[in-house]
């Protein structure tokens, strides 16, 4: 077993006595015989003590060895395990407890596996307490029947510290008084019964010496310590894994602990729906633990106003409401795995320093945290659906500025939507200035439509667009007036080979030239002039329109002066639309005089087209050329009109 001491492996207890005084702590199994084992890889305390070996039970020839060989044992061992303890070897048990007395000698008892009945258990306890033991622990107490009342001998005890692991009581029907009473009224600082199943405790039958007790993992309910006033030094309560409900009934149970300062409440089945009956907790509880419960909104209607240290991790908590009661000694909040929407607000802890909103179902969280919330030095905020928008880009600048205040950053955040964002860590998330700024976005947009309206505006100025949507409707109008006076399209019969546009200035040549040579001769020409063929009482538009689509080419006489005239520009118009409109070749252009491109004004776009896309005939200035001029005119005008009459009525029916 001991290496260092160079000890042999094996021996008997009664050759080494001698050598029992180097050990503080042994632990003892029970065995039939005196003979034992000793391991060379038992554990080291902090003091290089080795732990030990040695038997409880003896063999019928032992007794004597076995009485001197605990004399040794008890003025040199601290800690003693004892296991496999039947009501066979209580006796023994007993005896052998019974040695050790006040003083520096043993110090911590453990018995496992003990299957005893309740009078053997009391004896085991009523040895202990009248031993130098003070701190006694068991663990998987079977078999506890028998259950009757018990007259416990409290006084001259050394005990601080009882500890009780999976105790099974296996009588149905028993006094609940006559087991309770024997641990309510145990005079000892601290207690814990644990694992054990036990459905209540009574209160003490006076003034209690318990500053801690432990309760964990029972079935105790809202009916424990109700009305007690006899607990007045217990500090820390632990009821974890239990089966209270009402956090009400929680409250009024500490009300009457005038020192409680710790308090474990998880895991139970805890809820509050706000009553008009105040919860009234104790003064000095300063912990809370209210974790794994079944917790609303309204708990921050019931807790205790001192509190520093609370934790609500685990519940059904959507909000922190507005107007709750003030926790102004809070320091550490805990409200993890919960269904907040957003990070809490101060206004309610004035004093939090220390907040855990992990595993929520925040989005967006608000960015005004830490002005809110001053004290702050640690926000642990990760773990949460974040939406990786505008919005968070503020909750990212604000870890910047904060100096290490999230706790777990980078990684516990991570992008949940979009989808195509999943899992891209909030630092590595970047938007632009502009597509985050609405005030800028906006600006940006005013400015630009502002813009795009100025040049619109110089385009429709520059190309004259309210003039030829002004031209438009009325060739859209002057279309349908035609349709209805003229049913089945006869309105369009051709009544002229063409139609004649100048310039008031050029007038002279139209009428010396123009007109003499190609409606008189052979073959004459019928041509529609408008001082000859306008009708009286219609507008000069609707008659430039109906003389354009009653003849079957447009001849333009095309001048400096022509360029000049808001009406040929007019009839220059409506005859391009006919152009496009009937997919036809009825425009000839004559150019009478050159005209300078710069005398053009803008407007008339489409007369530059033409004359650059279409042949147009030049008025020659030899008079020998005249001739070829006019044969060449007459022949792009010549057409049997009658004919061109009769097909343009088989493509109307």
């Amino acid at each position: 077993m001991t290496q260092n001491m160079n000890f042999p492996r094996k021996f008997f207890l009664y050759k080494c006595l001698f050598a029992l005084t180097f050990w503080n702590h042994v632990s003892l199994s029970v065995e039939d015989a005196l003979f034992t084992s000793v391991s060379n890889n038992f554990p080291e305390d902090s003091s290089n003590q080795k732990i030990m070996t040695l038997p409880l039970l003896y063999g019928k020839n032992h007794q004597s060895t076995a009485n001197s060989g605990w004399v040794v044992i008890q003025n040199t061992t601290e800690s003693l395990s004892l296991s496999e303890i039947t009501n066979d070897n209580v006796i023994k048990l007993i005896a052998l407890l019974s040695n050790f007395r006040k003083g520096p000698r043993l110090q911590n008892l453990t018995l496992t596996n003990v299957s005893v009945n309740w009078n053997a258990l009391m004896e085991i306890f009523q040895s202990v307490w009248h031993s130098s033991i003070e701190y006694f622990n068991t663990n998987n107490v079977t078999q506890l029947s028998d259950i009757k009342r018990y007259d416990f001998n409290y006084s001259g005890t050394s005990m601080k510290a009882l500890t009780m692991k999976k105790t099974i009581i296996t009588d149905l029907y028993f006094s609940q008084d006559d087991l309770y009473k024997i641990f309510a009224n145990m005079n000892i600082p601290d207690m814990t019964i644990a694992d054990s199943e036990m459905i209540h405790m009574l209160c003490p039958s006076s003034k209690s010496h318990f500053r801690y007790l432990n309760f964990f993992k029972n079935d105790l309910t809202d009916l424990l310590f109700q009305e007690c006033d006899n607990l007045l030094q217990l500090e820390t309560l632990i009821l974890k894994k239990n089966k209270f409900e009402s956090l009400l009934k929680v409250s009024s149970m500490t009300s009457h602990m005038k020192s409680l300062k710790y308090l474990d409440m998880s895991n139970n089945l805890l809820h509050h729906d706000g009553a008009e009956v105040r919860c009234q907790w104790a003064e000095s509880l300063t912990e809370l633990d209210l974790s794994s419960n079944q917790l609303s909104d309204a708990v921050f209607e019931c807790l205790p106003a001192n509190v520093k240290k609370l934790s609500l991790q685990n519940n059904q908590i959507s909000s922190v409401p507005r107007g709750m009661v003030e926790l102004k000694s809070l320091e550490e909040l805990n409200l993890a795995s919960n269904r907040l929407a957003d990070l809490p607000g101060c206004s309610g802890f004035t004093s939090l320093q220390f907040l855990n909103i992990e595993m929520n179902l925040i989005l967006t969280p608000s960015a005004d945290f830490f002005q809110s919330c001053p004290r702050v030095r640690e926000l642990q905020a990760g773990h949460n659906p974040f939406k990786c928008s505008c919005e968070l880009q503020a909750f990212i600048r604000l870890e910047r500025q904060s100096g290490g205040k999230l706790f777990g950053w980078p990684a516990a955040y991570e992008c949940e939507y979009p989808e195509s964002l999943r899992g891209t860590q909030l630092k590595d998330f970047h938007l632009s200035l502009l597509a985050c700024n609405t005030t800028l976005l906006l600006v940006t947009a005013l400015l630009l439509t502002l813009v795009l309206v100025g040049v619109v505006a110089f385009l429709c100025i520059y190309l004259d667009v309210p003039w030829y949507v002004r031209m438009t409707w009325q060739w859209t109008q002057t279309k349908r007036r035609a349709r209805h006076s003229w049913p089945g399209g006869l309105g369009n019969v051709l009544q002229f080979h063409a139609f004649v546009s100048y310039s008031e200035r050029d007038s002279l040549w139209v009428k010396n030239e123009l007109i003499p040579n190609l409606e008189k001769g052979e073959g004459c020409i019928q041509l529609c002039q408008h001082e000859r063929n306008f009708i009286p009482g219609k507008s000069i538009v609707e008659n430039i329109i109906n003389c354009i689509e009653k003849s079957y080419k447009s001849i333009f006489v095309l001048s400096p002066n022509f360029v000049q005239s808001e009406w040929c520009h007019y009839e220059l118009y409506f005859a391009h639309h006919k152009l496009f409109s009937e997919n036809s070749s009825s425009l000839i252009l004559i150019l009478l005089e050159p005209i300078p491109p710069y005398l053009i004004p803008a407007r008339y776009h489409k007369l530059k087209a033409l004359m650059a896309k279409r042949t147009y005939l030049e008025w020659p200035k030899e008079r020998s050329k005249h001739a070829l001029f006019w044969a060449n005119l007459r022949a792009a005008i010549s057409i049997n009109l009658l004919k061109a009459n009769e097909n343009l009525h088989e493509e109307i029916d």
